[in-house]
């Protein structure tokens, strides 16, 4: 089957290319990250296919789609802990981005912006939780880095008798308002700088492109939605954890 606009041999040499060209980039950089680009590439093809039968599957049986959000939603969860450093913090990170993405989704359905039927919430569901994912590990990595670096600051609230989630509010709100910071450029810049994914996929899937940009309006600002409520509830949920310093970040793999 050829994708959109070109062959599947064309799409495969691409792939290759383009990877090859992130790994010699890496190199003369000197930044030692050829061997993690190649697995991630090859990861990325092996996901993206079986995400495709996966989702061919939900399709076809519009009631698996809440048991594929609900897999989609761990595993994000469950990313964004180990990004974290411990999966102790599962609950926190399940929490935030459950609580960021499917409010945004249900708004969505809710005003019948989207109809509600797989083929449209799935994929848009699943945008959100992917964007939750982000901002949750951002903001929680940010935070726990920023305590790390002024803990003598932290310490001191703790000796006063303050709680934790006093003693890091400060930082918490920092690490949020930073983590934001990506979905609020490209909506800020949507178009003048980038056409972002959705807008091109459903251009090149045969949309018009007004259905296009009403399409990818709906994302961004559900994305901004979404990950908003997950930066304040993860940075809230660990800040009422912190009472020893926090480990080091964990290396990326």
């Amino acid at each position: 089957m050829s994708a959109p606009g070109g062959t599947t041999a064309g799409l495969a040499l691409a792939v290759v290319l383009l990877a090859a060209t992130a790994v010699a980039a890496g190199r003369l950089g000197g930044l030692r990250h050829g061997r993690e680009v190649a697995v991630v590439c090859l990861r990325a093809v092996v996901q993206i296919t079986a995400i495709g039968l996966v989702l061919g599957a939900v399709l076809r049986v519009p009631a698996l789609a809440p048991l594929y959000l609900a897999l989609a939603l761990a595993v994000a969860s469950w990313t964004s802990a180990r990004r974290l450093g411990s999966l102790r913090t599962w609950p926190g990170t399940a929490l935030a981005v459950g609580a960021g993405a499917l409010p945004a989704a249900a708004v969505v359905v809710a005003t019948g912006a989207l109809p509600l039927r797989a083929l449209d919430v799935v994929p848009f569901t699943a945008q959100l939780i992917g964007g939750a994912m982000g901002a949750t590990t951002l903001a929680g990595r940010r935070m726990l880095d920023d305590v790390t670096e002024r803990w003598d600051l932290v310490e001191g609230w703790l000796a006063l008798g303050a709680a934790p989630a006093r003693a890091v509010a400060e930082l918490g709100r920092t690490a949020a308002g930073r983590a934001l910071a990506p979905a609020l450029d490209q909506t800020r810049n949507v178009g003048l700088v980038t056409l972002p994914g959705a807008f091109v996929g459903l251009l090149l899937g045969g949309a018009s492109p007004l259905e296009a940009a009403r399409v990818q309006l709906l994302v961004l600002v559900g994305l901004i939605a979404a990950e908003t409520i997950a930066v304040v509830v993860v940075t809230r949920v660990l800040g009422r954890g912190v009472r020893t310093r926090p480990a080091p970040a964990p290396s990326s793999r």
